[in-house]
């Protein structure tokens, strides 16, 4: 969808149709977002998504959603069971279309990347 600029003159109203289609947009960013957070590292009392191990989120408008994560290790040892846990958690989402999850390690992982609730849960204040 493309912004209209203002360009000092009157402002322009978003059509109607604009409208409701970024209102889905966002309903399902915000569900898939909560979708991630019922996965959890088994070793880690915090979820993937507040740990920082989700790295990028990508919606096309057909419900396709492609997943950039790492994990916290390259050994972890729940490697190759983690995107399948993410692929089922975020397939359940009324709406998504398919799920693409990809592992990636670059940039490597480290705690800087954890949200305040993640720290909190984790004691690492």
């Amino acid at each position: 969808m493309s912004e209209a600029l203002n360009t000092g003159g009157t402002e322009t109203a978003a059509a109607p149709a604009e409208t409701a289609e970024a209102a889905e947009n966002e309903r399902l960013a915000n569900e898939v977002i909560k979708a991630l957070k019922t996965v959890y590292d088994p070793e880690i009392p915090a979820d993937i998504y507040e740990l920082g191990l989700v790295y990028k989120v990508d919606i096309a408008d057909d419900g396709v959603v492609e997943i950039d994560m790492t994990l916290t290790a390259p050994g972890c040892p729940v490697a190759g069971e983690m995107p399948i846990w993410v692929k089922n958690a975020v397939s359940a989402v009324p709406g998504v279309s398919d799920v693409k999850v990809n592992m990636v390690f670059q940039p490597p992982w480290d705690q800087s990347r954890m949200s305040d609730e993640a720290r909190v849960a984790l004691d690492m204040w």
